[in-house]
Parts: C-alpha cells; sequence; structure tokens
C-alpha cells in the first residue's frame, strides 16, 4: 500500500499537460483520491476547503471566475494555493487564469490542463488514485484473463497452477500474475488483482524455471491487471473427500468486503485442468447471464419424479 502519489505519477499515467510547475512534480503529493471543484471557494467561503485535493476548475468555476476582477481572483487563487495542494487542474482544455499560474508559482503548485469533459476527467482522476491509494494485499495463486473473466487459480504449492496457467496461455489466454497476486478493493463489488512488479510477466514452471511470457508469446499474452470474478481453488484429489458433483454447493471467498464466487477442482492424473477451467470460466458467465444447468437439471428430475408417481 501507498500513502501517496507524485503529481508526476498522476500527470503520465492520466495523460494530462503541464502548464506551469513542471519543477515541483516529483515535489507535489496526492494523498487522497477525493477531487476538489471549489465552487464556494470563489465566493470566498473557506470554512471548510479541501485543500488537499486536487482541485480542479470546469467550465463553470472557470466561467464564474471570469466574471470577477483580476485583484479579487488573485486573492482567492492564492488562498486556495496551501502548502499541501497538490495542483490545479483545469479541463476541457481551457487556459488556466493568468492569476492562477501566479498564485499556482509562488506556492510551488503545479497547473495541469486536460481536453476531457470535466465529469470525465474527474472520474478517470478518482479512479487512478484509488488504485494507486488503496489498501494491498498479497495472495498465493495465478491470475489468468479467461474470456474477458479474471480468474484466479489457487491450491498448494506443486499441484500445478503454473503448469495450467501455462497451457491457458497457449490456448490464447492471459497471464496476469504468477504466483504472487497483489489485491486491492476498488469498489463495494469488485476485487482488481494485478502482479508486483518484480514479477511482472513472468511463470515460473518446475524443472524448467522462470520464463518470460510477453518475449516468448507476446504481447496479447499479458495483461496489467484485472477484476477477480472467479477463484479456482485446485486440490489433490483423496478417495475419502467428497467433492461437488452437481454445482450446487456454491462457495464464495471473501477479499477485503467482497464475497468472489469460488469453485474447487479435484486434481487427478488424465485430467486436463486447463480444459475444465476453461468451462468453469464459461459456465460461471452462463450462470451470471441466467443460464444454470444445474437447475435445468434439477428441474428435469422434477418433472421425471412427478411423472412417475403420477403412473
Amino acid at each position: 500500500m501507498v500513502d501517496r502519489v507524485s503529481v508526476r505519477q498522476l500527470v503520465t499515467e492520466t495523460h494530462l499537460t503541464v502548464y506551469s510547475g513542471e519543477a515541483y512534480l516529483d515535489e507535489r503529493q496526492v494523498s487522497v483520491s477525493d477531487i476538489s471543484r471549489p465552487g464556494l471557494e470563489l465566493t470566498g467561503y473557506f470554512n471548510y476547503y479541501p485543500h488537499e485535493r486536487v482541485q480542479l476548475f470546469g467550465r463553470t468555476e472557470s466561467a464564474f471566475a471570469r466574471n470577477m476582477t483580476s485583484a479579487e481572483r488573485l486573492v482567492i487563487l492564492r488562498r486556495m494555493a496551501a502548502m499541501d495542494t497538490p495542483a490545479f487542474l483545469v479541463s476541457r482544455g481551457i487556459e488556466p487564469l493568468a492569476e492562477m499560474l501566479e498564485a499556482a508559482e509562488s506556492a510551488h503548485i503545479p497547473v495541469l490542463g486536460s481536453k476531457l469533459p470535466t465529469t470525465r476527467l474527474s472520474s478517470l482522476i478518482t479512479d487512478y488514485l484509488e488504485g494507486q491509494l488503496a489498501e494491498r494485499r498479497s495472495m498465493h495463486g495465478v491470475l489468468v484473463d479467461l474470456y474477458g473473466l479474471g480468474v484466479m487459480i489457487t491450491g498448494d504449492s506443486g499441484v500445478g497452477k503454473s503448469e495450467t496457467a501455462l497451457e491457458l496461455i497457449q490456448r490464447g489466454h492471459r497471464l496476469i500474475a504468477d504466483d504472487r497476486v497483489d489485491v486491492y478493493q476498488q469498489d463495494e463489488q469488485t476485487i482488481i488483482g494485478e502482479a508486483p512488479a518484480i514479477l511482472s510477466h513472468l511463470l515460473e514452471i518446475r524443472g524448467l524455471g522462470i520464463i518470460d511470457v510477453m518475449n516468448l508469446f507476446g504481447a496479447g499474452a499479458v495483461r496489467a491487471r484485472t477484476s477477480i470474478d472467479l477463484i479456482v481453488h485446485l486440490e489433490n484429489w483423496t478417495p475419502d473427500k467428497q467433492f461437488d458433483r452437481l454445482g450446487s454447493g456454491e462457495q464464495a471467498q471473501t477479499i477485503f468486503d467482497v464475497a468472489v464466487p469460488k469453485i474447487t477442482i479435484p486434481v487427478k492424473v488424465g485430467r486436463n485442468l486447463a480444459s475444465i477451467i476453461e468451462v468453469a470460466a464459461m459456465n460461471f458467465r452462463a450462470k451470471s447471464m441466467g443460464y444454470d444447468a444445474t437447475k435445468t437439471f434439477e428441474q428435469n428430475l422434477n418433472k421425471l419424479i412427478q411423472s412417475n408417481s403420477e403412473e
């Protein structure tokens, strides 16, 4: 977990324009994901001014400020340029006010811009900052993208997670992380997984060593991050353990505050795990669209029982 993001990182990752303050991009840090649109502050009301946030000026704020005198604008913008204000940001390609540039330069605050509409820009910045500033956990497993679903394969060491992921990659699916997955909660329903920087694009195969998936299979075989939609747990098969045969026993694993659906697959000699996991992903997608083979089977069974009882 990081508690701050430099303004330079923000500029680079969200493709912002730097109008002034290039020298202060590393110095200024963002510590909260919320964005401030300083409407009340422009009227002189600073009782609850969130000075630690990125200050976003859209069409409304800019138009209001232009109706003020130059002296009034300078007074307000100097009050807004606090010691911990990360940056001023102007949307829609609007040129920043001269008084904004002057106040920002005096306080060593960068002035940034974007051509995006204000609402879209606010969402972009917020999503990026939430992802960077969110609490992170490390989980043991392999994360792959199957048909657009993020599937995390878990299980004891040596059960065959990486080998299964390798076969899935050969079938055209994409690797996100092997061995260790960094996870964080994006919102109330979404968990995001990504590889630690040191393990990015790498896959460890016992007896072969570490392979670079992107170099061997191309850029289309890897992905930086994905939501975790399904957990597939691989467990060594034993005759005394009962496994779900009909798919009616729904499981879930809680990561942070989100319950992620989970299925357990027994590992046994001769089973093609890659094919089974592919089908598991397709079946999960079908269920999410309202098609449940287990319910169909149960309905057919009930009809058969009912018809036999009537004879």
